[in-house]
């Protein structure tokens, strides 16, 4: 099959583009309000974007009450600083809980049951039941246009200024055990899935560009080798 996407004439009941780029990795935020409100929020247009130094993204809707922009993006705006993080299995049935569309007066944290931890480098705590933190600094927002009226879409980026990583998901050598973190990703319509199984395929080629190449895919340590 094939349809224009301007004019969505796939003819079928759901539109499939959304379980079409998957999975995406869900990009749970907490941040503050300038009246000091946490808020926290699940977003499935996440991804980083460069590592020198590590910048992230989230793309995220207008609010659909009164063509807002959502309580999350407004908070980053109005307060430079957000903090990624990471959902699991575990943590699922919290991050569902979260997305729900409630006033800028509650805490989502406190209404999915969660403990809030304090940030090192923020004033936006974190979610102390997630195992992986990104603290970040809002580095700037474009605005994608919409076809329709009011659906416009902010693309906010942000600035890793800080990590945390809980020990008990780092292997002996010195990688992070994805398998036992079980990251929660998002699919199409109500679908979700989550890493259970992870293979290795290294490059093929050789040589100084190779070796360098090899450094950019799996991230250049500190740790002197034995």
């Amino acid at each position: 099959m094939f349809y224009d996407t301007e004019k969505n004439d796939h003819g079928l009941e759901y539109n499939p583009f959304k379980s079409l780029v998957v999975p995406r990795a869900i990009g749970w935020l907490s941040t503050l309000s300038p009246e000091g409100v946490v808020n926290l929020a699940p977003f499935s247009q996440w991804t980083m974007l460069n590592f020198d130094p590590p910048h992230v993204m989230i793309s995220a809707g207008a609010h659909p009450d009164k063509n807002r922009l959502k309580d999350t993006v407004w908070n980053i705006e109005q307060t430079g600083e957000f903090v990624f993080n990471m959902a699991t299995y575990d943590l699922r049935e919290e991050v569902n809980l979260s997305s729900n569309f409630v006033g800028p007066e509650v805490d989502e944290l406190k209404m999915a049951g969660l403990t809030a931890a304090p940030s090192e480098m923020v004033k936006p705590p974190r979610v102390a039941e997630s195992p992986v933190h990104m603290e970040c600094k809002w580095f700037t927002t474009l605005t994608l246009p919409a076809n329709s009226p009011g659906h416009n879409s902010s693309l906010v980026i942000g600035k890793v200024v800080g990590i945390h990583i809980d020990d008990e998901f780092l292997t002996d050598e010195g990688k992070v055990d994805v398998v036992k973190i079980r990251p929660l990703a998002r699919m199409g319509y109500y679908d979700y899935t989550s890493v259970e199984s992870v293979f290795t395929m290294p490059p093929l080629d050789e040589g100084e560009m190779a070796k360098r190449r090899r450094i950019g895919l799996v991230g250049e340590g500190t740790a002197k080798k034995k």
